[in-house]
């Protein structure tokens, strides 16, 4: 199965080709996104890693793209590539959040089992947190939500016991280490990542349809927050 994958929630993305079943995994082909250009490097991007393997469109059997917390533009961009490209191709797309990403990543390799928490700057002193039941490379989510971080660090303070924390943000990190708990630096995910998972969560009939597939913003655009406020 040929997996394509679209990351472009954060400052820089990233497309990735990979290509695996039920018994193995690899990653084909892998091409950063620059922050700000997504509406322009994409579809390049795109038939860079298909081209590099001499495969069409047609060829790829599954869509996997990042669906948040993370940029609004940038995220519109990518999920609406995906909806675009597997209409047109009658294709699954399996989407993830960012949060998941990290926890499902962070346990590969250790045999995690268990509550885990994502951690991610959602910037004006809040925090994206999200709180996963994890077993092996997969992650179900129990919960997304955004906080301040001093609420946050309240919350993970009266947790027993304090779950693992996971954070790609150094500066997350040093609040919450501030607070007196544990917590891991993480790499933030990228396409490849989101390939590896969009095949665990198609094996397991987690595919949405391009009707289905939506941005898990967590937090309201300013735009609704303005107009909210205006009422």
């Amino acid at each position: 199965m040929n997996i394509l994958a679209i990351d472009t929630s954060g400052r820089q993305g990233s497309v990735a080709l990979a290509r695996g079943d039920a018994h193995s995994y690899e990653v084909l082909e892998f091409r950063p996104l620059a922050g700000g250009m997504y509406s322009a490097e994409l579809v390049p991007r795109i038939s860079d890693v298909l081209g590099a393997r001499k495969l069409a469109n047609s060829d790829v059997d599954l869509f996997a793209v990042c669906s948040g917390p993370g940029s609004f533009t940038g995220l519109r961009v990518g999920l609406s590539a995906v909806k675009a490209l597997a209409e047109v191709l009658r294709k699954p797309i399996v989407a993830c959040t960012v949060l998941e990403a990290i926890c499902a990543g962070a346990s590969q390799g250790v045999n995690t089992k268990g509550h885990v928490l994502a951690a991610l700057d959602a910037q004006r002193g809040e925090v994206f947190c999200g709180e996963f039941e994890v077993d092996g490379t997969s992650a179900t989510r129990i919960s997304e939500t955004l906080s301040t971080m001093n609420e946050f660090t309240a919350w993970l303070g009266a947790r027993v016991p304090v779950p693992a924390v996971y954070t790609p943000d150094e500066m997350v990190a040093m609040k919450i280490r501030a607070s007196g708990t544990p917590v891991h630096m993480v790499a933030r995910p990228a396409a490849d990542s989101y390939a590896r998972i969009g095949l665990t969560k198609f094996l397991s009939g987690q595919a949405v349809t391009t009707e289905e597939l939506d941005a898990d913003y967590i937090r309201r655009s300013d735009a609704e927050i303005f107009s909210a406020s205006k009422k």
